[in-house]
């Protein structure tokens, strides 16, 4: 798996929004994203997340 780094713009293996990375730590992910107008936060485990090409 290639290294995800702040900046990156991911999505869940399984489907949903495009998020970009604003902090890594570990295994953690913390990606932030918008629904409508509202800025949304999350963390995910690395290995549910692929790179958006």
């Amino acid at each position: 798996m290639e290294e995800l780094k702040i900046g990156d713009v991911v999505i869940l293996k399984s489907g949903g929004p495009r998020m970009t990375i604003y902090n890594v730590l570990s295994n953690n992910v913390y990606c932030q994203w918008f629904k409508n107008e509202e800025l949304i936060h999350g963390d995910f485990e690395k290995g549910v997340l692929e790179l958006d090409n």
